[in-house]
C-alpha cells in the first residue's frame, strides 16, 4: 500500500500558532530560514528514495524561485499552499480567489524561470491550517473554477481550535464539482475521527503511534496522508516571543525528533506524491 507525504512549505514565522508574536507587516524583517530547512527535507527524501508532494506558499516561491525549481528538479510535485498564508474563511470569496490567482502565478513564474525543466502542472491545493470549513461553501467551487484537479483542505475531524468538518469522508473521494478532496490521516475511535500522523501530531504521539496508525488506516485499504512543514526540521529556529505558551508548545514541541522519525517511517513505509496516490480518480486535464 502506497501512503503520501506532503510538505507545507512556509517560514517558521509564518505558522498561526505564532501570529500573535510576528505580525503579518513584519515578515520581511525576520531572517529566512525556508531554504536551508527545505534542503534537510530534500536530502533526507533522497536517502530515502522518497517523492513527496510540496504545497508551496505563494509568498515564499516569489522570494525564492530557485528553491521551487530545485524542489522539481529532484522530481517532486509541485502544488500550492496558497498565497500569504491567510485562513480561508478570514477572507470574502473575492479574496480568496485572488489568492489562488496570486500563488499559482507565482509558482509558475518560478517554475518556468528553471532552465531545462519541462513544463510542469500544478494539480492540487491545501488550505492554510486546512481551513476550508463549513463556514465559507464556496471555497471548494473557487478552488475547481481556478483550475485545480484535487484539495486537500479539509479535516474529517472536530474540536480543533481553526479547522475541522463533521460528515466528511476520512478518504480520498470525487466532489458534486468533479474536484477530488484528499482529507490527511485520521483514524477513527469512539464514534469520533481523530488527527493521527501528521505536524504537532507527528511530534506529539509516540513513533509507536504513528506506525499503529499508518498501518490501521492501510488496513481499511486507504493511503495515509502525512503533511510536515520544513520549519519542523529545524530545531535551533529562533523563539518567537508573544504567543500563549500553549501555542508555543504546540509549535516547538520535539522539534529534534521530526527528521529522526520520520526517516525511520520512510524507510519501513512506501510512499508516493499524491498525484500518483490519486491517479486513478483524478479528472482529466480541462474536464
Amino acid at each position: 500500500m502506497h501512503n503520501v507525504l506532503s510538505i507545507d512549505v512556509e517560514e517558521h514565522f509564518q505558522v498561526h500558532n505564532l501570529e500573535t508574536g510576528v505580525p503579518r507587516a513584519d515578515w520581511d524583517t525576520h531572517a529566512s530560514r525556508v531554504e536551508a530547512n527545505v534542503q534537510r527535507v530534500l536530502e533526507l527524501l533522497e536517502r530515502s528514495r522518497v517523492r513527496a508532494t510540496f504545497f508551496i506558499l505563494g509568498w515564499v516561491a516569489e522570494r525564492h524561485p530557485r528553491m521551487v525549481a530545485e524542489i522539481a528538479v529532484r522530481g517532486h510535485e509541485i502544488a500550492c499552499h496558497g498565497y500569504g498564508h491567510r485562513l480561508v474563511y478570514s477572507q470574502t470569496r473575492e479574496q480568496f480567489a485572488e489568492d489562488l490567482r496570486r500563488s499559482l502565478g507565482c509558482l509558475r513564474e518560478a517554475l518556468a524561470a528553471a532552465p531545462g525543466l519541462p513544463p510542469v502542472d500544478i494539480l492540487g491545493y491545501r488550505a492554510p491550517s486546512f481551513s476550508v470549513t463549513a463556514a465559507v461553501p464556496w471555497a471548494l467551487d473557487e478552488i475547481r473554477a481556478a483550475g485545480f484537479r484535487y484539495d486537500s483542505s479539509i479535516m474529517p475531524a472536530t474540536g480543533h481550535d481553526r479547522y475541522g468538518m463533521a460528515g466528511v469522508s476520512r478518504f480520498a473521494h470525487v466532489l458534486p464539482n468533479g474536484l477530488v478532496e484528499c482529507p490527511v490521516a485520521t483514524v477513527r475511535l469512539g464514534g469520533r475521527n481523530w488527527p493521527i500522523a501528521g505536524g504537532g501530531y507527528f511530534r506529539l504521539f509516540p513513533l509507536a503511534v504513528t506506525r499503529w496508525a499508518l498501518r490501521r488506516i492501510n488496513r481499511e485499504g486507504h493511503p495515509a496522508v502525512i503533511y510536515l512543514h520544513p520549519w519542523e526540521f529545524d530545531p535551533d529556529q529562533p523563539r518567537v516571543a508573544g504567543p500563549s505558551a500553549w501555542m508555543r508548545f504546540r509549535h516547538y514541541v520535539n522539534l529534534r525528533q521530526t527528521a529522526p522519525r520520520l526517516e525511520r517511517v520512510l524507510n519501513e513505509f512506501t510512499f508516493v506524491p499524491l498525484r500518483e496516490a490519486l491517479a486513478g480518480i483524478l479528472p482529466p486535464p480541462g474536464a
